[in-house]
């Protein structure tokens, strides 16, 4: 078959192409016309339009289009997709009426129902008669370009504006965020979590190749326990304690191991946690005789963080990656539980894994300001 449109490279039309295809920092698009300007080149390797189709999986018609934008228009319009010959239908979405789209988006849903769809907007469109009818994917499409996703929720802690509560908190957990390393006097970061002890009610059935694991829906709830977490974030060194309750006893008796058995040789420990009703001296006095109570206080710094404000505390970020690590299945028995803990926090440790902290006052001054109380000079 005779070529009609022969494509003759320049030298430096063929050094643009081979550095533009080099580089791949272009569309891929541009990047595929670009090679098969290269590879039909008559002073190349002068392919056919069917060897560079299937080299480079168009069809061979878009190769012939190629070639012939190139004699006809040059190098530029061979690399780009053809302009469209008629011009588009007129979006159904559009200025005004994407205004009020975005407008009932962020509205309460209708009675009944927890959050909008992509269905009840459309209908609602419809119903106000900004469009005659409408389909949920062109709604869809009109959202994303206005980066809206009213189908989605995240659970967060909202801090109060203007609270010099917080901010006092905030400052002195950072300030001791920013403390050199020091084995006399390590800083320790504690919290826990609920975990669900989930039993199967039909053997799972193990992942094969082309299947991945399959369990059944139903489960068999049998019990709970908690998680205390323990790190010393500079320390690379966490503990996970499994209980069967999170009473002020539970927590003395984790602090009581902590400063007698994980660092007997500190003077004091630093510990920083959040206000939980039992992160408090008083837990120890409930635990231990009075003596016995005022011994461990006196080894201890203890600074809180925030209301509304635990993110400041490492132990929740531990807490996070043990979750999903090592508590992202079933899990039935609290022994399982805690051998599994162990090895996960082991692990951890072997591995020296710590946390450098970098967010000081300094930024929060900035970052967050609005934290801040508004104060005015006389």
């Amino acid at each position: 078959m005779v070529k009609k449109y022969i494509v003759r490279l320049s030298q430096e039309e063929r050094a643009e192409l081979i550095v533009l295809v080099g580089k791949g920092r272009a569309s891929a698009q541009k990047i595929k016309h670009a090679n098969v300007l290269l590879k039909v080149d008559a002073a190349g390797p002068d392919w056919s339009d069917e060897q560079a189709g299937e080299a480079f999986e168009c069809a061979p018609r878009t190769v012939f289009s190629i070639r012939q934008r190139f004699v006809e228009q040059g190098l530029e319009a061979a690399l780009t997709r053809k302009p469209r010959e008629r011009p588009s239908r007129e979006p159904l979405l559009d200025g005004e009426k994407q205004a009020r789209l975005v407008q009932i988006a962020c509205s309460a849903p209708p009675p009944g129902r927890a959050r909008w769809t992509l269905q009840l907007l459309g209908e609602r469109l419809v119903e106000l008669e900004i469009v005659e009818s409408i389909s949920p994917p062109t709604v869809m499409r009109a959202l994303k370009k206005n980066d809206l996703q009213p189908h989605r929720r995240t659970c967060w802690v909202i801090p109060p504006e203007h609270n010099a509560e917080f901010v006092a908190h905030m400052e002195d957990v950072l300030e001791v965020y920013h403390r050199p390393y020091d084995p006399k006097r390590p800083v320790i970061c504690l919290d826990e979590q609920p975990t669900q002890l989930i039993g199967e009610t039909r053997r799972p059935v193990p992942v094969q190749p082309g299947q991945p694991a399959r369990y059944d829906y139903e489960y068999e709830r049998l019990g709970s326990a908690t998680s205390f977490m323990l790190t010393e974030p500079l320390g690379g060194w966490r503990k996970v304690s499994v209980r069967e309750t999170k009473t002020a006893i539970d927590l003395a008796e984790e602090i009581k191991e902590l400063l007698d058995v994980n660092y007997a040789d500190a003077e004091t420990v630093v510990l920083i946690w959040d206000n939980l009703n039992t992160h408090t001296p008083a837990s120890l006095y409930k635990a231990f005789e009075p003596a016995e109570a005022r011994r461990l206080l006196e080894r201890l710094e203890i600074h809180y963080t925030p209301k509304h404000g635990s993110w400041l505390d490492v132990a929740e970020i531990e807490l996070s990656v043990f979750t999903k690590q090592c508590l992202a299945r079933r899990i039935d028995n609290i022994d399982t539980l805690r051998s599994e803990a162990k090895a996960w926090a082991d692990a951890r440790n072997a591995a020296q894994i710590g946390v450098d902290w970098h967010f000081t006052n300094e930024q929060a001054r900035i970052k967050l300001k609005h934290l801040y109380p508004q104060v005015t000079l006389k």
